[in-house]
């Protein structure tokens, strides 16, 4: 354990704190993938070498290298190495395919691209479309032709890069958004945004010696640079990694690694906790875990079947990592609250017309920096979409949220996805909480859809995922809603399904529900002259 201080906080960039833990503590384990095991001498020596291969390829500073690969010790390597020239890393969902995966691609302008053989028929698919100078394939170079063996970018004995010119306001990576509301945008991210979110994890979470972070998120997404890979660079401790997050071995890979701390996201800890329960539940090293979203009524009964602290929940997305979080000196919070601002942060909540809300109103938040590079440095390549997403000094984040009396805030709902019907802001999100305590649910969504009576409007719909061996009837769904919430938290539409559309990290994406619209087979009240109860 070693966490850095910096005397001067323009200096922090991610290649210099690796060095920094480098000459700290050059034979503590940093890196645990499986039985492989890598020291942060060994990664800085690696991304050393990495580095000096890839400047070989003509990498500059201010250029991009892109990643389409699952997750791997090498994508780490591949993102400090880059930033050790000045360069930005941008990470490519390895979900996508075809001309979304060439879109994306090629808006990333990348000077190289590096692919690994699961992945590489993909972007071999489309190679004759993209516009990158260099392909890279880590395992199977012949799989594209033309293509670099990701090994032979590796220069022995090449010195430490010259970063003495870059600072911690500089870009270093671009984010494509997760698309969960249409198309993504690439969120250019400075260092110093990773180092306040590592701070604020690292403050909540508490770091001891002997812990270790362990992270199951994809490595195009954020949250496992922030939550994991990142934070345990900057404290100083081991980081294990899996490819990908496993509902029936994610306990018995805890152990395995010996973690003490660990994220997950979406669905993820909802299907930890549909499993079967087992005697053994509570066994295990793990003492802290932050569960994104949990519903609060669930927490108790989660923390003790599993026997794991669960963190605060917090708000925060791609462009302003910290929004809201947990005031160390007033733990614990009210149930279902994301927090209280952030002091580096105004936070406003305002309607359609840029107005504040009234307390107990849900509004959009808000929030202006009070210091450069706090939130992202606009959209790459995008400069209307940053102008659109401010109103002067203030940045629209598009979350909507309401706050109490007390000044703690609770998220409502992403504005796009809220349901506006008769004059009435409906929150999916608080929908989806009041479903889910069903027994016979394991998941769902809510989302609007175009009303056939007004066209301002929109009817509520609820897509539902039943726990297998359970039956259960949409108008036995709309009854307990009616008995657990407001009554216009009654869906006009239920309709029991299969699947929902999620992405790799368990994001559902309402975006393709509402283009799908109602089925055939979807309950409607209207039609069978339901009427919910006030």
């Amino acid at each position: 354990m070693n966490i850095l201080k910096f005397e001067d906080p323009t200096l922090r960039t991610i290649g210099r704190a690796l060095r920094m833990q480098a000459e700290a503590q050059p034979d503590a384990v940093f890196l645990m993938d499986g039985e492989t095991r890598y020291t942060f001498a060994e990664v800085n020596t690696r991304v050393n070498e990495l580095a000096g291969g890839l400047a070989a390829q003509g990498l500059v500073a201010g250029e991009r290298v892109a990643f389409y690969m699952g997750s791997a010790p090498e994508v780490i390597f591949l993102a400090i190495a880059a930033n050790k020239l000045g360069a930005l890393w941008v990470p490519v969902n390895s979900d996508y395919k075809g001309d979304w995966l060439q879109d994306t691609v090629n808006r990333s302008r990348p000077h190289i691209v590096v692919t690994d053989a699961a992945h590489a028929p993909r972007l071999g698919a489309v190679l004759s479309q993209l516009q990158a100078k260099r392909i890279v394939v880590l395992g199977a170079a012949e799989a594209i032709p033309g293509a670099l063996a990701f090994e032979s970018l590796y220069l022995q004995g090449s010195p430490e890069p010259d970063d003495s010119s870059f600072r911690a306001g500089d870009t270093c990576a671009v984010l494509w958004t997760s698309g969960t509301t249409g198309r993504s945008k690439g969120v250019m991210q400075s260092h110093n945004v990773w180092f306040n979110a590592v701070d604020s994890g690292n403050a909540m979470f508490g770091i001891q010696p002997d812990d270790v972070a362990y992270s199951v998120l994809p490595m195009y997404n954020s949250a496992a640079w922030v939550t994991a890979i990142f934070r345990a660079l900057i404290a100083g401790i081991p980081l294990a990694i899996d490819p990908a997050f496993s509902v029936s071995h994610f306990w018995e890979r805890v152990d395995y690694y010996k973690a003490t701390q660990s994220f997950t996201l979406g669905a993820m800890h909802m299907l930890l906790w549909n499993a079967p329960a087992r005697p053994d539940d509570a066994q295990h090293t793990l003492r802290k875990l932050m569960a994104v979203p949990m519903p609060g009524a669930l927490a108790g009964p989660f923390s003790e079947r599993f026997g794991v602290e669960l963190m605060p929940q917090g708000l925060g997305q791609s462009e302003a990592m910290i929004l809201l979080n947990a005031p160390p000196n007033e733990l614990p919070m009210p149930p279902n609250s994301c927090g209280k601002p952030s002091t580096r942060l105004d936070v406003r909540l305002v309607d359609d017309e840029g107005n504040d809300v009234p307390e107990g109103e849900p509004g959009e938040v808000w929030v202006r920096p009070h210091e450069p590079h706090l939130i992202f440095n606009g959209y790459f390549d995008d400069a209307a979409a940053t102008a659109g997403a401010y109103s002067g000094e203030w940045y629209k984040t598009g979350d909507m949220a309401r706050r109490d009396a007390n000044g703690w805030y609770y998220f409502s709902d992403r504005k796009k996805d809220a349901v506006r019907l008769k004059g009435r802001n409906i929150s999916t999100f608080e929908v989806e909480l009041v479903a889910r305590r069903h027994p016979a649910i394991a998941d769902c969504a809510a989302f609007g859809v175009p009303s056939d009576l007004l066209d301002a409007e929109t009817e509520l719909k609820l897509d539902v995922i039943l726990k297998p061996g359970h039956a259960l009837e949409a108008l036995e769904l709309a009854r307990f809603i009616n008995d657990n919430a407001p009554y216009f938290f009654v869906p006009r539409y239920i309709e029991i399904t299969d699947a929902l559309p999620y992405t790799p990290t368990n994001k559902v994406q309402k975006y393709k529900l509402r283009e799908k619209g109602v089925g055939p087979g979807a309950w409607d009240a209207t039609k069978v002259g339901f009427k919910a109860e006030r």
